[in-house]
């Protein structure tokens, strides 16, 4: 019985991790599918930015619901679930956003 609790705790809070984890794959796969495209049509840095909030805002809602359901289950506070929600979603917006750029400089 003493063996049988903690491993149905960590199964228990499995799903939370691969919710965040699928979560991340598809928001990442997402932001990574619109440079190609963009690199073509040439948008403005903020037109860019504005282009991956409408092609992959609901893999980043998802993204943030699961990060902070996973939070939550490890007693992390509301704010700071936020706070690691949005430096999460942000730390990706940033990599595209450096990599479209360096893509739209080359010749």
């Amino acid at each position: 019985m003493l063996i049988a609790a903690p491993l149905a705790m960590m199964l228990a809070t499995a799903p939370s991790a691969d919710a965040v984890g699928a979560g991340r794959k598809a928001f990442s796969a997402c932001l990574e599918a619109q440079i190609e495209p963009s690199l073509k049509t040439k948008p403005t840095l903020a037109d860019f930015t504005a282009l991956l909030k409408a092609k992959c805002g609901d893999k980043e809602a998802a993204f943030r619901t699961a990060i902070l359901a996973a939070d939550k289950a490890d007693g992390m506070s509301l704010k700071d679930s936020q706070s690691d929600a949005d430096d999460q979603v942000t730390e990706y917006v940033d990599k595209i956003t450096a990599e479209y750029e360096d893509y739209a400089k080359s010749p």
